[in-house]
């Protein structure tokens, strides 16, 4: 995780916490964060919350992308972090803390000694497909404990909003759909005609997602069991509420459509690098 220090003067403190965290430095100017939040992953600002604030304003987006931001105390006394406490935040100040600094700590999980989402992720190597479900599984662990689940492949889950899916990081996720009854060979062949289209490798694959509607469709799970992905069947309610431009004839069964619809739920930045296209029987849509 690249690290940046930004510090008002070149303070003997700051130089300190450069050394302690093995972070770059840029002096305090009106451009000073934007550089930082698009070079740096994690940010450490030695100056009063209300400036750090002040400045984050306008380049704040989404904490799945933002930096991790720390605000420490001139006198390096305290250490807080304000965004991103989940995401290299409160790492940053357990170890600061380890050099005489009290970390303030504000996320609940890690406040009330409970494990979260994103820490098992980081612990794990993996990354969280569905992000939105964090906050309801992070707020199950705040009052109990929550079950969790490791299946080796190949393997078909079904799963609901209230689940969170960790899986191999990756960039895209394919969404697919299929005519009852079309065989394993031509999904497989569907879909290496679309990443072959885009030039994305089957490893840049994150997950290969459907409507749990086709659960049963033995030439889905065949095809994802032959490729070696992971397959993800979405209920009814996750498939309808995504952002789609048209609808398409899923609407016989109750659907706006599945192939663009899946990729887009599980996708990381919900953009459509491929829009749904037909391939025989299969339909294939890709997000990232």
């Amino acid at each position: 995780m690249r690290c940046v220090i930004i510090h008002i003067d070149r303070s003997p403190q700051a130089k300190q916490l450069a050394e302690w965290l093995s972070a770059d430095m840029i002096e305090y100017s009106d451009d000073a964060f934007e550089r930082a939040f698009h070079e740096y992953q994690a940010v450490v600002a030695v100056m009063a919350s209300g400036i750090v604030v002040r400045k984050l304003s306008s380049y704040i987006r989404d904490k799945w992308v933002d930096p991790a931001v720390v605000v420490v105390t001139p006198d390096l006394r305290f250490c807080v972090p304000i965004l991103g406490g989940h995401h290299g935040g409160n790492d940053i100040a357990r170890k600061l803390a380890s050099h005489g600094l009290t970390p303030v700590i504000s996320t609940a999980t890690d406040a009330l000694g409970k494990d979260s989402v994103e820490d098992i992720a980081v612990r794990s190597g993996l990354e969280v497909v569905n992000k939105a479900s964090t906050v309801a599984v992070n707020t199950a662990f705040i009052h109990g404990e929550v079950p969790v689940y490791r299946i080796e492949g190949p393997a078909v889950v079904l799963i609901t909003p209230g689940v969170s899916i960790l899986s191999r990081p990756g960039e895209f996720v394919v969404g697919i759909g299929c005519n009852r009854g079309t065989a394993a060979r031509e999904v497989v062949g569907a879909v290496h005609d679309a990443l072959k289209t885009l030039s994305i490798p089957e490893k840049e694959v994150l997950v290969y997602a459907s409507t749990l509607k086709k659960a049963d469709e033995e030439g889905i799970t065949a095809a994802v069991r032959e490729l070696g992905g992971s397959l993800y069947f979405l209920d009814d309610d996750t498939i309808n509420c995504q952002p789609v431009a048209s609808r398409s004839k899923a609407e016989l069964i109750g659907l706006i459509g599945v192939a663009e619809p899946a990729a887009l739920a599980l996708s990381k930045h919900k953009e459509l690098v491929m829009r749904r296209r037909a391939y025989g029987n299969v339909t294939i849509a890709i997000a990232r």
